[in-house]
Order: C-alpha cells, then structure tokens, then sequence
C-alpha cells in the first residue's frame, strides 16, 4: 500500500519501505515506477528478514558502513540491502526472478 506523507519520509529522500506499506514524499512520485520498484524491493527485504531483523541489520550496516567511509550518503548507498535495491531498480521485472536472501550478495 502506497501512503503519501512528506513528514514520514526524512529530508533528502522521497520514498521508505516500512513493510507493508511505501511512504512517498510527493502524491506525484506515485508514478514513478523505478523509485516504487526499489522501495518494493525493500519490502521483499524486509520480508526475508521476518520485518524487525531487518531493521537491526539495516541500522547495523550502515553504522559500519558510516565508519568505514566518513560519509553519510557514501555509508547509505553502500548498505548491502540499497547496493541490491539501486542495482535493480530499472528492472521492473526483477522481484520475479530474485532469488531468496539476493541482498547477501551486495555485503
């Protein structure tokens, strides 16, 4: 389900996956099939995970990930469950054919 709140969704990003529901920042981002696509992505994710683990993981990888780089933009795209979600964004047939746990492949 696509909710639309510019206040859920933080500053600098225009869409989260918070299963099961996708929060965009702008009713207009609802066609945007590539951004809905990434955030579907996500979900499957979050799914894998049984939803909270992933959050834990989520969080812990990009706390490493923010030491190893000294970046915060650079941390977050280098978090595996976002290498695999940009990587195949334009895919729009890709959760058809991913495979269980794909993200393990992007750490």
């Amino acid at each position: 389900m696509i909710l639309i709140s510019k206040y859920l969704v933080p500053r600098g990003y225009t869409g989260l996956a918070v299963f099961p529901f996708v929060f965009l920042k702008y009713r207009e981002l609802k066609w945007d099939k590539v951004l809905i696509n990434h955030e579907k992505i996500h979900l499957r994710q979050q799914l894998e995970l049984f939803i909270f683990p992933f959050y834990i993981l989520y969080f812990v990888e990009f706390l490493f990930r923010l030491i190893q780089f000294r970046n915060w933009k650079l941390a977050y795209r280098n978090i595996s469950f976002e290498r695999e979600a940009y990587k195949n964004e334009k895919d729009l047939n890709y959760l058809k054919s991913r495979s269980f746990w794909e993200f393990l492949k992007y750490y």
